[in-house]
């Protein structure tokens, strides 16, 4: 760092030397005051002219670290760098930065939930004694960076005291956000959609462009690189981006329909069945012999399964290879596959050797993207699974799924039940001439699941908003009913479509209470649509399965809601469970989805 530090002084210097005005980029108080700004607005719309100005002012050389730092990171969501710093280690560097003890700091942060407000308040009382550097964006990157990546004996120490020195240089507000990246907790309420949206706007000249930019995304999964990419290359650069072994590709989703008929129907033809697995996805990515896996949300899981990578290393006959699939738990004594809540013991940082011995994982490899060098995203379905079943030798742990290819909806519904029997939940029917479409939610592929007689039987994936506080026996747990939404994805907003106030025991209302209250916001969240207003607003990040008795019509919801027509809403709503960290919060239902469950209702 001070090696950066001294060159930057030389550059400066030279080009001072040559009467050349030297731009040493983006001051990360600036960046701190968009921010603030960032924050402040409750406007979607609002976020993206922020964001554009704020883009308009960063070199290409930038753009990549300011995307990451607005994400709260210091390097892309696939990359397995944690800063790795609790609330008590950054309360700590406060202590250290400012004079103070950190029983004080911890106490103020009691009171006002923020750790990034007591920054504020700390750096204030101290504004008068400490000088104030006007740290350029890259080097305050950088030195976060570098806390991430240390290691070794007395990490700890080395962790607060360069968190404690870089706090000692800045402002207030810089302060404020600068300790919610180790935290994780940026309240900035910023989609990827949304960046992408400010992006067009800025580079292409209108936001609805956005399109252009996204099929390159869903390849990449890095906000950094697709912004260094069109700062210095433009559109076109940005088109040539190709998919790379080891860089997750977004996972393809589903539509929804609810009988075979209706899908034959629409797909005009014959289609590719293939059962559903409830378990979680798991994207492998083989090169050599260096193994990598990703979860549907691009998180890096590759330590957590062993038992997948000795599968993948024996089983995959190919130099280099990406593959989706859907893992689950296996009782090697009843020889049955396990629910979901079982399945998701797996994800754990710790006990990892012995929890595969205990459950161990199958995964049902049911795609293929990359084979040996070229991607086959753009090859048809049916090309894709004579190369899986070419490239996965054997079923120990990997069990390739082929599928099979029917126009009979006698088949289908044979299928479906043959599905139910096993324990799954349903099918996944897809066009045969498909391409892979990366991050795409459409008809190519549907999902089957059970239904009757126009009831809703089928879960819908919400997104918690808010809570209300709880009354008589609820008031210990904190929280009494939850504020849900679904996704509109047209608009990249959260929109409600219930409260829910049953299924959850006790301890999951103290657990929903703890959970909320670290993602809590002073006002409703520029990203959400409500007429409802909750207790207490938290960020949208928490997903939870919801099972009602059908969906019907409100006027005091935003899902679907239009000037002339009511919005659709859950009637008598209860929890089944919670997602966990395989779904973030834009993979929820869609309101497209909600509006087609609707209609389906009505057709027996």
């Amino acid at each position: 760092m001070r090696i950066l530090q001294h060159a930057k002084l030389i550059e400066n210097s030279v080009y001072n030397s040559l009467g050349i005005y030297y731009n040493p980029g983006m001051t990360f108080a600036k960046l701190a005051e968009y921010f603030e700004k960032l924050e402040e607005t409750s406007s979607r719309l609002a976020l993206i002219d922020i964001l554009s100005k704020l883009f308009d002012e960063v070199k290409s050389d930038e753009i990549a670290q300011v995307c990451y730092l607005l994400q709260g990171r210091v390097a892309p969501f696939y990359e397995p760098l944690e800063i790795g710093m609790s609330e008590k280690l950054v309360a700590a560097a406060l202590a250290r930065a400012f004079g103070v003890k950190r029983e004080q700091v911890l106490k103020e942060y009691g009171s006002v939930g923020d750790l990034g407000v007591v920054a504020l308040r700390l750096t204030s009382i101290a504004q008068g004694k400490l000088p104030k550097n006007k740290l350029p964006v890259d080097e305050v990157f950088e030195t976060l960076r570098g806390i991430a990546q240390t290691t070794g004996e007395g990490t700890v120490e080395k962790k607060v005291s360069t968190l404690a020195g870089l706090l000692g240089k800045v402002d207030g507000v810089s302060a404020k956000h600068l300790v919610r990246v180790p935290l994780g907790t940026s309240r900035l309420g910023i989609g990827d959609p949304t960046i992408l949206d400010a992006f067009a706007k800025l580079k292409l000249g209108d936001k609805s462009k956005r399109k252009l930019l996204e099929g390159a995304y869903n390849k990449v999964s890095d906000l950094g690189l697709i912004g260094e990419t069109l700062w210095k290359g433009g559109l076109k650069a940005v088109e040539g981006l190709e998919v790379t072994v080891g860089r997750p590709i977004r996972s393809q989703l589903c539509e929804r329909i609810t009988d075979p008929k209706t899908i034959l129907e629409k797909y005009g033809g014959e289609v590719h069945v293939q059962y559903k697995y409830d378990g979680f996805r798991v994207q492998i990515h083989k090169n050599g012999d260096s193994i990598r896996l990703f979860s549907r949300n691009l998180e890096e899981t590759t330590p957590m399964f062993p038992d997948i990578i000795k599968g993948v290393l024996a089983q995959v006959k190919a130099k280099s290879a990406i593959l989706d699939s859907e893992a689950l738990a296996y009782n090697p004594q009843s020889e049955e596959f396990l629910p979901f809540q079982e399945t998701t013991k797996r994800r754990r940082k710790y006990g990892i050797e012995e929890m595969a011995i205990k459950l161990p994982l199958k995964a049902f490899v049911f795609d293929i993207m990359y084979l040996n060098g070229k991607s086959l995203m753009e090859k048809s379905l049916e090309s894709r699974i004579k190369s899986l079943e070419q490239t996965i030798k054997g079923d120990d742990v990997l069990i390739p799924q082929p599928g099979e290819i029917t126009d009979s909806p006698e088949r289908i519904q044979e299928l479906f039940d043959d599905a139910l029997t096993k324990g799954l939940e349903g099918l996944i029917v897809k066009r045969p001439d498909s391409k892979y479409e990366a991050g795409a939610r459409n008809f190519n592929w549907v999902k089957l699941k059970r239904h009757s007689n126009g009831e809703l039987k089928d879960t819908i994936d919400c997104v918690i908003l808010g809570y209300v506080y709880g009354r008589g026996k609820r008031v210990s747990f904190g929280a009494g009913a939850l504020l849900v939404g679904v996704y509109d994805n047209k608009n990249d907003e959260f929109v409600t479509v219930s409260k829910i106030g049953t299924g959850l025991t006790d301890e999951e209302w103290r657990e929903i209470h703890k959970r909320a209250d670290k993602i809590k916001v002073d006002k409703r969240p520029a990203r959400v649509n409500s007429i409802l207003v909750p207790s207490v607003w938290i960020a949208p990040e928490i997903v939870i399965e919801v099972l009602a008795d059908e969906i019907t019509r409100s006027p005091v919801h935003t899902a679907g809601k239009t000037d002339s027509e009511p919005g659709y809403a859950l009637r008598f709503p209860r929890l089944v469970k919670f997602r966990g960290s395989d779904k973030q919060a834009e993979d929820a239902t869609t309101v497209k989805e909600l509006i087609e469950m609707y209609k389906l209702q009505f057709k027996k």
